[in-house]
């Protein structure tokens, strides 16, 4: 076959896919687009996908029978993100997942029409994508990750390990927390009940990261509260291994970071917002409006505790603690 033969032949391939699919969504196969600013091959993230097409097939939708999935994989880059949120709407899907709140807001900014979920987010009111969590009002709904009184269970974890604990360092990665002001709010007004000092401090990268771990290391008394994001779970194994090298007592957000040798965790199942997705997913593609789906909180939270680390660091998880956790790493 010859060069210019080959190329019309890919051409035209890529040109009747989308008709094909077209042509199926005009009988019962409904799309949904996904943007997902993770890596494809993270285990963590393919497993809160089971549990979402777990909760689809339970609902009736089977992928490729009635429904097709569409990804984009963008990572944390902002501009990949902003180019995955184009892509997924030009295709003009039934319905987009939006995995985060910079995924949630390129879509928004992108299209008032097309349905979105957002799977776990923080504060949805304060960034624009709803009017109230009772009645969204607009083409976005979904779970957001962080209920308040999580504040004081994060920090009292921290106080239970560390009890001379005078600072809070909290970490955040402005590009994928842009929420942050909402979450350091309430860990400032728990804080000042367990006489602890809260230092807010942006990380644009892992080095900066490492610069931030480097230094509090150097103040005694200080445990560490990263905000939950994307860039955090990208680079948990880092973050995981940079606390316990800097001698840096921290209670994550989610338990993949125990696993992967942090101290503490405590956190809503990322998986269980995904399942609960599913009924979202459904209602819509069923013919509810986004607008007049209430905005839901976690109701599953795991706590889990990594002894190895714990003495890694020199402390004593206390026997209630350990009684509670609903994981226990020796």
């Amino acid at each position: 076959m010859r060069r210019r033969e080959f190329i019309t032949l890919i051409s035209g391939a890529a040109v009747v896919w989308p008709r094909a699919v077209r042509a199926q969504k005009s009988g019962n196969l409904r799309r949904v687009g996904l943007l997902m600013v993770y890596q494809e091959r993270n285990p963590e993230v393919q497993g809160w996908l089971a549990a979402f097409r777990k909760a689809l097939e339970k609902l009736g939708w089977t992928e490729n029978q009635n429904i097709h999935f569409e990804f984009r994989w963008t990572g944390v880059d902002l501009d990949r993100i902003q180019q995955g949120a184009r892509e997924l709407i030009e295709l003009q899907p039934d319905l987009i997942i939006a995995s985060s709140s910079p995924s949630t807001a390129a879509l928004i900014q992108q299209t008032r029409t097309i349905p979105i979920v957002f799977v776990n987010i923080v504060d949805p009111i304060g960034q624009g994508f709803v009017a109230s969590l009772s009645r969204p009002g607009g083409n976005a709904t979904g779970l957001v990750n962080l209920e308040t009184s999580m504040a004081g269970k994060l920090l009292e974890l921290l106080k239970d390990v560390m009890p001379h604990l005078t600072r809070v360092a909290i970490p955040f990665h402005p590009a994928t927390s842009p929420y942050a002001d909402f979450y350091l709010k309430y860990f400032k007004s728990t804080a000042s009940t367990l006489g602890a000092e809260v230092i807010a401090a942006p990380v644009h990268d892992i080095a900066a990261l490492e610069a931030f771990a480097a230094a509090q290391a150097r103040e005694s008394n200080t445990g560490i509260v990263p905000v939950p994001s994307a860039f955090m779970l990208v680079h948990l194994i880092e973050m995981a291994a940079m606390m316990v090298r800097y001698r840096l007592p921290a209670v994550h957000f989610d338990r993949a970071f125990v696993e992967a040798g942090g101290l503490l965790s405590y956190g809503n199942d990322i998986a269980d917002n995904y399942r609960r997705s599913g009924t979202f997913v459904d209602r819509i593609l069923k013919g509810d409006k986004p607008s007049d789906l209430p905005v839901e909180f976690p109701v599953k939270f795991d706590l889990a505790v990594n002894l190895n680390a714990a003495k890694a660091l020199g402390l004593i998880v206390p026997p209630t603690l350990l009684a509670t956790a609903d994981e226990v790493i020796e």
